[in-house]
């Protein structure tokens, strides 16, 4: 069954009931409710608390799916998103789904460069921005010419786009006669290895509804749980645990913001039974208790029954200090890629709080299995390639046969993760056989930050490993090898690397010659070695 269906079941079950809310905190206005399209010549973005039915849910996706129907959109075709968590995020989405056409969610800290880049490998015929991304869109507009729809969310729409409030809110409401099927391509998401440079990751409705189905057997949702989304939707581990929330027509709320005050608020004020945090969130929400910023007693949270954590490796530590505060909660962490729609292909399971540490035993509906360089299953407690093999793996790499053939493999992908299985069956993740840096969620590529680096006048070489942190799991620190007879500050690179987004700049800089083999490649084990052991000392230390 294609997920659209299970949106418009919910309409039709539970039409008046809210399925989405937004809390905007940087907002300041009395909390109040949004209507349809009552606010088309503003911006309802502007708003402290908007909410939406089930039934506004499925008609606001109808008015989309119809206004790209009479534009001329074709099953098939792409249509970019490129917009921060709002309420409108999702019915767009499901808006294009319901065309037959195929989604493409943006990362919202691409470059214009970034941007165009995935245009142009995706195909994409529309996008659909916010204000955030004019600027970005601005640079590049001539020369995404295939784009020939450009949608704008917000207030003082540029020249180059179109009204999105304005366009839609005169389409029918109506569901489109649009037949899907399972095997149907759907949406296309993005990933990259060490090298930085994006691969489309192209699924089928049928991955969609396996996220959903997952989702619900892992974490048990019914109609009476309320689930909190903080990560951004472009995410397939946002959206995929959401998922259960559609499919057991129960309420979501969007939190626009960090802040560990905020979200226990908002999880006391809106009811919130189930909340997948990252590391630093988890570790921010403890720090402020400590410190007497959060008084737990001054917050409604009985309800509060489920947290998981996912995107990172999770420190032990962290869990059982979690779990001194919060001695009730039920805890899951999952593993999952984008190539495996997101988080639950392996999980912990709520009820095995005493294996963590390790990332768990297959999902529901998953197989997996470790295997050595040839691709045979290794002993139990050996290290090898940690494979999976489900309903939710991936159709392709878009475009990159080549690509596509590396990892899937008689129906099993592989990872490039490197794991055992205990004597319990349960995986414990060993080292990434790639170089990506996952620091508080978000994947850094060494590769772009040493090119970078390397632009610097005094640089001669540079590599970029990531370290241990007790907060963000992991950072990137920098080892610079400058040129014979220059001199330079720790504190003038930083400054340099200003010139990089934020979370891409290293946190830590040493000095010294570059490590490299006979073939002429970096060899990061033994800068891994010799500086992550220090630094693990140091966050074990500090936690």
């Amino acid at each position: 069954m294609p997920i659209t269906e299970i949106l418009t079941q919910n309409a039709a079950l539970y039409g008046s009931e809210v399925s989405l809310v937004e809390i905007n905190p940087g907002i300041k206005e009395i909390k109040t409710s949004w209507k349809d399209y009552d606010l088309v010549e503003t911006d309802p973005s502007k708003k402290f608390r908007r909410e939406m039915t089930w039934r506004e849910f499925d008609d606001k996706a109808n008015r989309m799916a119809n206004f790209l129907l009479d534009r001329g959109l074709q099953k098939g075709q792409k249509v970019a998103i490129l917009l921060m968590n709002c309420l409108e995020w999702l019915p767009i989405y499901f808006g294009i789904l319901k065309t037959g056409a195929i989604a493409v969610p943006f990362n919202y800290r691409y470059t214009s460069d970034e941007i165009q880049y995935c245009i142009d490998l995706a195909e994409c015929d529309v996008i659909i921005f916010g204000p955030e991304f004019t600027g970005r869109i601005e640079a590049i507009r001539d020369k995404i010419s295939r784009v020939k729809i450009r949608l704008y969310l917000g207030q003082d729409c540029p020249s180059f786009a179109e009204n999105y409030y304005s366009l839609t809110a005169c389409c029918s409401s109506v569901a489109p006669k649009i037949i899907l099927k399972d095997e149907q391509d759907a949406v296309i998401y993005f990933s990259s290895g060490t090298t930085g440079f994006p691969k489309a990751i192209l699924h089928t409705h049928e991955s969609l509804m396996t996220a959903a189905k997952v989702e619900v057997a892992h974490h048990k949702q019914t109609r009476e749980d309320n689930f909190l989304c903080i990560p951004p939707l472009y995410h397939t581990g946002a959206k995929m645990h959401w998922f259960g929330s559609l499919l057991s027509g129960s309420r979501a709320v969007l939190l626009r913001g960090i802040d560990p005050e905020w979200i226990v608020k908002t999880i006391s004020d809106e009811g919130i039974t189930i909340a997948w945090l990252l590391v630093p969130w988890a570790q921010d929400i403890l720090d402020a208790i400590e410190r007497g910023e959060i008084k737990l007693e001054e917050h409604q949270i009985s309800q509060w029954r489920l947290m998981h954590i996912g995107a990172q490796p999770v420190p032990p530590s962290l869990i059982h200090r979690w779990l001194d505060y919060f001695p009730g909660h039920q805890y899951d962490t999952n593993y999952g890629l984008s190539e495996s729609i997101g988080p639950g292909c392996i999980h912990l399971g709520i009820d095995n709080v005493s294996k963590v540490g390790a990332i768990g035993i297959p999902g529901h509906l998953w197989q997996i299995k470790i295997t050595d360089e040839k691709g045979k299953a290794v002993k139990q407690g050996e290290v090898g390639e940690l494979c999976v093999k489900g309903p939710g793996i991936m159709k392709c790499y878009y475009r990159n046969p080549d690509a596509t053939a590396e990892v899937l493999k008689d129906g099993w992908l592989f990872t490039g993760d490197m794991a055992r299985m205990d004597e319990d069956h349960f995986v414990h993740l060993v080292d990434r056989k790639k170089d990506v840096i996952i620091s508080g969620g978000e994947n850094l590529y060494p590769v772009q930050i040493e090119n970078f680096l390397r632009t610097h006048d005094a640089i001669k070489d540079a590599a970029v490993i990531g370290i241990p942190d007790r907060r963000l799991g992991e950072i990137a620190q920098a080892i610079i090898e400058l040129k014979p007879g220059y001199t330079c500050s720790e504190e003038e690179i930083a400054e340099f690397c200003n010139g990089l987004p934020r979370y891409k700049r290293p946190r830590k800089f040493v000095f010294e010659e570059i490590p490299r083999n006979p073939t002429g490649k970096i060899e990061k084990p033994k800068l891994r070695e010799k500086y992550c052991s220090i630094n693990l000392v140091e966050a074990q230390t500090e936690s």
